[in-house]
């Protein structure tokens, strides 16, 4: 079963919660913590190589560190694919990269190129059909028919509510497995977001955590890629940091004891070590074959 398939069975079966990973260790941790899939992040992805999210990531940098998620966890990874990367034609390229790098879901935007965060001042959003030919290109593009190609509009920052609708709807008419609207700040916009779409039979995505998870699930959302990975790492970086300058003093926690074990673990050093143990050659009897 692919991985997109895997991932349209956990949606069936309830509303799935996939939390931010910006590299492959933090999607280990999610993974290792029981999450049945992941949200490799734009926003994330751009942090990791100390750039904010405004369309200056490329292309080849975004596929490669999905690649790297990919290949660290066994659950469906889902995908910030931006733009697109440029026209529909661009799109055609983008999906058969990310499909390649093992993406079980990816979502492309409306926004105009160079693109912001979701939640950054000053969008755009190129004209609704322009959008839905791109969504078009993304759904003949795909090998795995499995793929979930979300179609996301950031227009409910831009132009409101009815045109955000508007698009969300018509996006999903062109065939898009699911809709996202991005940019939501408000109980109040949630409940519109809810309400409008993902309990009329539009599967949705929804990207906050305004609510409990499963206030997000009686909302009729079938997806929620909730907030972790780059926050959580700056956050606890910072305050080991400071304090080191602080006092003086490292932070109590370090390379050693429970969290160097709990750390090469993750990362496989037993089965390594196992391998070695398997594969392990007999010098003596070597010898005598020569």
């Amino acid at each position: 079963m692919s991985s997109g398939a895997r991932l349209r069975q956990l949606m069936n079966d309830g509303m799935v919660v996939a939390p931010f990973v910006f590299d492959a260790l933090t999607a280990k941790i999610a993974e290792a913590a029981g999450f049945p899939a992941v949200y490799r992040t734009g926003h994330g992805t751009a942090a990791r190589l100390g750039m904010t999210d405004a369309g200056l990531t490329t292309f080849t940098e975004m596929v490669d560190n999905l690649r790297y998620v990919c290949e660290a966890v066994e659950v469906p990874v889902i995908a910030d694919a931006d733009t697109g990367y440029g026209n529909a034609i661009n799109v055609w390229r983008t999906v058969r990269a990310y499909e390649r790098a093992g993406a079980a879901a990816m979502h492309l935007e409306d926004q105009v190129f160079p693109k912001k965060c979701g939640f950054f001042e000053g969008k755009q959003v190129i004209p609704q059909q322009e959008h839905v030919q791109k969504i078009r290109a993304a759904l003949a593009a795909r090998r795995d028919p499995e793929l979930v190609i979300i179609a996301r509009t950031d227009a409910l920052a831009v132009n409101g509510w009815d045109d955000a609708i508007r698009r969300a709807r018509a996006y999903h008419e062109a065939g898009a497995d699911m809709v996202f609207v991005d940019g939501i700040k408000t109980v109040e916009d949630l409940d519109v977001y809810g309400r409008e779409l993902a309990q009329r039979g539009i599967p949705c995505l929804y990207n906050g955590g305004l609510v409990a998870t499963g206030e997000v699930a009686q909302r009729g959302f079938k997806l929620q890629i909730a907030g972790g990975g780059h926050g959580i790492a700056f956050l606890a970086v910072r305050q080991a940091l400071r304090e080191l300058k602080r006092t003086g003093k490292g932070p109590q926690l370090s390379l050693r004891g429970d969290t160097f074990t709990g750390i090469t673990d993750l990362l496989g050093l037993p089965q390594i070590y196992e391998m070695e143990r398997r594969y392990e050659v007999d010098d003596a009897v070597t010898e005598r074959r020569r």
